[in-house]
């Protein structure tokens, strides 16, 4: 996933004054955002902020003085708690289902159904969730009737769904069998969901991925189950939305299958956010939807380019979905550039690239908005970020990375929250730039610097050093408070910057501290300016409507 300013592949980054991102994109900012200081193959550049940009729904905020975010009796926390401070039970999840009365609505409004393994902050692994809630948002914002499917995974916290209750028990077809399916019906976030529940043992588990089923088939079921759905209620919206390998099969089981029954009107569009992800399948697996798998094993249809001539030959899911959807979206113009000319798929996204399409990722200004954030101790905004100071002590209090200092009233007195802290919260694996995070981690201590890392990874990482701390783990309210706290933002994925060596990313942090200690007036007045941009879905949500409109039919 790309963020709207800052990096391909990575969550939502938020900001506030004095925080910056660390990298060099090959898309840049206009003039008056860069530093004027950015002239090596790194560049540091003013991190637009989702947690501090004031959309139209919080500029009255401006206005207000300080004493507005006044935090009242603070319990600081403690390494040695027992329960975490981001395991605290919060008051509510989502945000205020509530739509902005002063976005224009949109002249002709369709129905549009996403189709979707994750969405935040229920079920969210990365930013393939935020991408889905916030574009549904925006197109709700704009006067569209959307819905939203999601298998009903057993880790979903049902407490954080309005209004769950079943709406259809029916049967949905797998492996020879018509297996009993429930679809409940909730509103998350001001959102329609539709959630899918088989009677049998697919998305059972502690996690969103990694269950004891077969994630493959269960998401070959799925596909089938949602489109069996609207089949069963007469639902027939303009666009099904899907998104990567997960529902990439969908698109085949429309086109061949249910078009032919009852589902005439809708269009399908695919977004691929990770091109990393195919979808590897065995033509005997996909036969298991009621397709024919041996059929899809052509150049033309989804065979893997990578298996052909081997014994056996497998299928692409990604590929399949690329070639039966109406039209395919990716998540900027520079990623849509880069992957028609490198990786296995090009020549496949090359011969569809009439109906190939790049925007760039919004931020939900609602869900990433300092002003009103369930998860952050302290409120704060681009006018008022004294708050900002109270996150990052309370956050290195929680982590043992500060000591028991003094406050004045809302003011922090201990000097550890002068320490600058550096930020990385992605998946720890090759491709988000493993190696430049290891040797990150060896520079910023060499610097007095502090940093926090958030991600999983497979093997076995660990807290380095009285600065470092490494948490094995995703966590929803942790990313928030994490990004609230941070200074800098690191974000090394790979094909996002150029020299991704490590003594780019030194020259990067070193040129970065230096600037934040040394010059906190111009960083504070560069950010600010940043925060003023609007990166917020609503213009991602106009590009994705002309896309829609594109393709869509009136029957």
């Amino acid at each position: 996933m790309e963020c709207a300013t800052v990096c391909k592949l990575c969550s939502p980054i938020l900001s506030s004054p004095r925080s910056a991102v660390v990298g060099k994109r090959k898309q840049q900012l206009s003039n008056h955002t860069k530093f004027k200081f950015c002239y090596s193959k790194f560049k540091i550049q003013a991190l637009h902020s989702a947690q501090t940009h004031l959309s139209s729904e919080v500029a009255a905020e401006k206005s207000q003085s300080s004493t507005d975010f006044a935090i009242g009796e603070l319990v600081w926390p403690s390494p040695s708690d027992e329960i975490p401070f981001w395991k605290k039970d919060f008051s509510s999840w989502g945000v205020n289902p509530e739509v902005p009365v002063d976005i224009k609505k949109d002249s002709d409004p369709m129905h549009i159904i996403h189709i979707t393994a994750e969405m935040a902050p229920i079920a969210k692994v990365g930013g393939l969730g935020d991408v889905v809630t916030g574009l549904a948002r925006a197109c709700l914002s704009r006067g569209h009737t959307v819905d939203i499917m999601l298998p009903f995974y057993e880790c979903i916290q049902k407490q954080q769904i309005k209004d769950l209750e079943l709406v259809t028990t029916y049967n949905s077809y797998h492996d020879g069998n018509w297996i009993q399916t429930n679809a409940y019906h909730g509103v998350v976030s001001g959102i329609s969901v539709i959630f899918i529940e088989p009677a049998n043992q697919f998305f059972k588990g502690q996690n969103v991925y990694g269950g004891s089923f077969n994630e493959l088939e269960a998401y070959l079921f799925f596909s089938r189950a949602s489109l069996e759905w609207m089949q069963v209620t007469g639902a027939q919206p303009d666009i099904i939305h899907v998104h990567e390998w997960q529902t990439g099969a969908l698109p085949l089981l429309y086109w061949d299958m249910y078009h032919n029954l009852s589902l005439k009107k809708p269009r399908l569009v695919l977004t691929i956010h990770n091109m990393e992800h195919y979808g590897e399948c065995t033509k005997e697996q996909l036969s298991k939807s009621g397709l024919d798998g041996f059929i899809y094993a052509t150049i033309e249809k989804a065979v893997d380019d990578r298996t052909i001539g081997h014994n056996p030959e497998r299928l692409s899911l990604l590929k399949g979905g690329i070639v039966y959807s109406n039209a395919v979206v990716t998540v900027s113009p520079t990623y849509l550039k880069e992957t028609l000319c490198t990786g296995w798929l090009a020549s496949t996204l090359i011969r569809n690239r009439d109906k190939y399409f790049g925007i760039l990722n919004g931020i939900d200004t609602a869900m990433w908005n300092p002003a009103t954030d369930i998860f952050l101790p302290a409120k704060f905004n681009a006018q008022n970020p004294e708050g900002k100071k109270l996150c990052k002590y309370y956050v290195q209090r929680g982590l043992g990375l500060a000591s028991e200092g003094i406050l004045d009233g809302n003011h922090v007195l201990d000097m550890t929250h002068k320490v600058p802290l550096v930020v990385c919260i992605t998946r720890l694996v090759p491709q988000k730039g493993l190696h430049l995070i290891s040797h990150a981690i060896k520079r910023v201590e060499e610097l007095g610097a502090q940093m926090v890392i958030l991600g999983k990874t497979s093997d076995g990482r660990h807290n380095q050093g009285p600065s470092i701390r490494i948490l094995l783990m995703f966590s929803e309210e942790l990313s928030h408070l994490l990004y609230a706290a941070a200074d800098i933002v690191l974000v090394p994925s790979m094909f996002v910057f150029e020299g991704i060596d490590e003594g780019s990313l030194d020259s990067a942090l070193d040129r970065a501290l230096a600037h934040y200690r040394q010059k906190p007036d111009e960083w504070n007045g560069i950010v600010q300016k940043v925060m003023e941009l609007d990166n917020s879905w609503n213009n991602t949500a106009g590009k994705y409507i002309e896309v829609y409109n594109s393709v869509r039919v009136r029957l």
